[in-house]
C-alpha cells in the first residue's frame, strides 16, 4: 500500500494544521526569518486522540464527520487519495497497522501469524491468514489474496495504473504454503519495511486490469470487502456515504452503529460542527479554532502530523520546461513568509521541512532542500536575465514576444488559500514573473492533478507508514504517474531505484537523502510545510484526534461510556 496519499490543499489545511512560523538555514528577511529563528528544531510528535481499550466504549452511537466518495476508490490505483485511502479502511480489511511512533501491528483477525526469516541472503515472509477471515461474497481470505495484489501492484502488467510498485517489484513470488490459509512471500535481497505492502489486500476479482482500473470509479464494492462494518448506503447524488456493522464479521463487533460521511465542501465543515451536524472537524486556522472552542461539550485535539504541503512545478508547461526558471521560481519563494499567512495566530512553530519523504522527529532525517537552495531573489533576477527573460515597462519580464506568466491552480474559496495565493503572486511578481491565479472547485482535484491541469499548484501528502525512504521514486522518478510535475532524468531514476535495493534502514536513508539532494535540483517540487493536526471533536470520541502513523482500527471507535 502506497505511503503518500495525496489531498488538494484546502482539504489538507482542513485536515492538519502547520505552523505559525517555520526555521531556515537559509537567508529571509522580516518578521518571517525572526520568526523562523525562533521556531522549533524538531516537528511535533505529540498524540492527542483520547485513547481508550475497547472494553471502554459504548456500543451503539454514530459518528458523523464530511467526507465522500472519489473518482477513483482503489488506494491501491494511482489516482487514489487520502479520502479514498479512508472511505476504503471503513469496509475493507485493516490488516497491519503502526503505533503512533512506526511500530508495526499485525490484526490477527486476519494475520494470525506471521514470520519473517532470510534464506541465502533473500527474505521469506509467511503469513498465516485467519481460518475465520472471508470476504463479504463468501470467498475465503488466502493466499490468494495476497498473490492478486502483489501481481496488481508489481509492475510487470503495465496496464494497471498502480500508484506504487516500490517493494511489490522486489518480490519474486507468493505461493500457498501449508494449506490454502498461508500465503509464503519470497523477495530478492531484504526488505526490511515490506509490511507496507500488506496493510491491506484486494479481493482477487477486484484485481483484473479492468476492476483495477474502473471498478471502483465512483462507487463501491461491498461484496469484495471485508471488516467490521460494510456499506449501508452509498449515494452516488448526494454523495453521502453510511457504513453499518458487517453480519459476515468474524471477529469482535463494531462499537459504532453507523459511521456517516456527509459530502460537504471543507469550508462548511466548520458550520456542519457549530451545528451538531457533525462530530469531528479539522481545523485549518485559527479563525476556525477560535469558533470550534466556543462548541460546547467540544474538545481541541492538536498533535504532530504526518502530512506534508508541497509547491509543485509543472516541468510540461511551457515555461517551466526550462529547469533554470523553475530554479529562480523556488529562490523566489519566502516559505517562512508564506507558513507566517498560513497560520498566523496558532502557537506552533517547526524546522522548515527539508524531504519529500522523512520528517524532522524521524532517525536519519536531513534537510535536503536547504544543502541545495536557498532563498535569494536577487540570484533569481540574474538567473531570469541570463535565461534571455528581459523585464518590461511593468516589470514583468518577457522572452521572443512571450510574457513569462505562470497559472496557479487555486481550488475552493478559503480566505487562508486566497491569501498564500496573493503572497506569491507578489514573491514572483519581485523578480518579474506574472501569476495568473485559476479558481477552480475543490471537486475538480483529481482531474488537476491527473491531467496536469496547473503550472503551480500547492497540494499535501499523508504518510500512512514510517518507511519513508523507500517512497523516494513516488516523488521524483521520470516515468512514475506518482509524480505529478513530470522531472526527472533516466539516469537520475537508476540512482533513486538503488536505493531500493539497500536492506540496512539506515543506510537506505542515508543514501536516500545524498540521491534526494540530487533530485530537487530539478527545482520541480518544493517542501514548505507540515504542522501539527488540530480538531475540533465532540467529547466523549474516542480514538480520533491526532495520531501519527497510528490508524485506529474501525471496531475501536466510539463514544467512551
Amino acid at each position: 500500500m502506497p505511503r503518500k496519499f495525496a489531498l488538494p490543499l484546502a482539504l489538507l489545511a482542513a485536515v492538519s494544521v502547520a505552523a505559525t512560523a517555520c526555521s531556515s538555514s537559509s537567508p529571509s528577511s522580516g518578521s518571517a526569518g525572526q520568526d523562523a529563528k525562533n521556531a522549533a528544531k524538531v516537528a511535533s510528535s505529540v498524540t492527542d486522540y483520547n485513547p481508550q481499550p475497547y472494553e471502554n466504549l459504548k456500543d451503539g452511537g454514530t459518528y458523523t464527520t464530511s467526507g465522500t466518495f472519489e473518482e477513483q476508490g482503489n488506494p491501491f490505483n494511482v489516482n487514489g487519495n487520502l479520502y479514498t485511502l479512508r472511505i476504503w479502511s471503513w469496509y475493507n480489511a485493516d490488516a497491519i497497522t503502526y503505533s503512533p511512533t512506526g511500530e508495526v501491528q499485525y490484526n490477527p483477525d486476519y494475520y494470525s501469524d506471521v514470520k519473517v526469516s532470510v534464506e541465502g541472503g533473500d527474505q521469506k515472509v509467511v503469513l498465516t491468514l485467519n481460518p475465520k477471515a472471508v470476504f463479504n461474497d463468501g470467498t475465503p481470505i488466502d493466499y490468494r489474496a495476497i498473490e492478486a495484489t502483489w501481481k496488481a501492484n508489481n509492475g510487470s502488467n503495465k496496464d494497471y495504473a498502480a500508484s506504487s510498485t516500490d517493494g511489490y517489484d522486489h518480490i519474486t513470488s507468493v505461493t500457498r504454503g501449508a494449506d490454502d490459509k498461508q500465503a509464503v512471500i519470497t523477495f530478492k535481497g531484504v526488505n526490511a519495511a515490506w509490511s507496507a505492502l500488506f496493510t491491506t489486500f484486494l479481493h482477487p476479482q477486484a484485481a483484473t486490469v479492468e476492476n483495477f482500473n474502473k471498478a471502483y470509479v465512483k462507487t463501491a464494492h461491498p461484496e469484495w470487502g471485508t471488516g467490521p462494518y460494510t456499506v449501508g448506503s452509498w449515494d452516488e447524488h448526494s454523495g453521502n456515504i453510511t457504513f453499518v456493522r458487517n453480519p459476515a464479521w468474524w471477529g469482535r463487533k463494531g462499537k459504532l452503529d453507523k459511521r456517516v460521511y456527509v459530502n460537504l465542501e471543507s469550508a462548511a465543515s466548520i458550520n456542519a460542527f457549530k451545528n451538531g451536524e457533525i462530530d469531528y472537524a479539522p481545523v485549518g486556522s485559527a479563525e476556525n479554532l477560535k469558533q470550534v472552542k466556543t462548541v460546547k461539550d467540544t474538545e481541541i485535539r492538536r498533535g504532530g502530523s504526518p502530512f506534508e504541503y508541497a509547491l509543485y512545478l509543472n516541468t510540461k508547461s511551457p515555461f517551466l520546461g526550462d529547469a533554470q526558471v523553475r530554479k529562480a521560481v523556488q529562490e523566489s519563494i519566502d516559505r517562512p513568509q508564506i507558513a507566517k499567512i498560513r497560520f498566523q495566530g496558532l502557537d506552533y512553530t517547526e524546522p522548515l521541512p527539508g524531504s519529500a519523504v522523512l520528517y524532522s522527529f524521524q532517525k536519519g532525517y536531513q534537510d535536503n532542500v536547504a544543502a541545495v537552495l536557498k532563498y535569494d531573489p536577487e540570484d533569481a533576477r540574474k538567473i531570469l536575465d541570463t535565461a534571455g527573460w528581459k523585464p518590461g515597462a511593468d516589470g514583468i519580464r518577457s522572452k521572443d514576444g512571450k510574457e513569462l506568466s505562470l497559472g496557479y491552480t487555486l481550488l475552493g474559496d478559503d480566505p487562508v488559500e486566497k491569501a498564500t495565493a496573493s503572497a506569491l503572486t507578489a514573491m514572483l511578481k519581485s523578480v518579474g514573473v506574472k501569476v495568473e491565479v485559476n479558481k477552480v472547485s475543490e471537486s475538480d482535484f483529481s482531474k488537476v492533478i491527473n491531467d496536469r491541469r496547473f503550472d503551480l499548484f500547492i497540494s499535501g501528502n499523508r504518510s500512512t507508514d514510517p518507511f519513508g525512504a523507500r517512497y523516494l521514486c513516488d516523488f521524483y522518478c521520470s516515468d512514475r504517474d506518482s509524480n505529478i510535475t513530470g522531472s526527472g532524468t533516466s539516469d537520475l531514476d537508476k540512482e533513486i531505484r538503488a536505493t531500493g535495493d539497500i536492506a540496512d534502514l539506515a543506510q537506505q536513508v542515508e543514501a536516500v537523502n545524498k540521491v534526494e539532494q540530487k533530485a530537487l535540483q530539478q527545482y520541480a517540487f518544493l517542501p514548505l510545510y507540515s504542522g501539527p493536526s488540530t480538531y475540533g471533536i465532540r467529547k466523549g470520541l474516542a480514538n480520533v484526534g491526532a495520531t501519527i502513523f497510528y490508524s485506529p482500527l474501525p471496531e475501536t471507535i466510539g463514544w467512551q461510556k
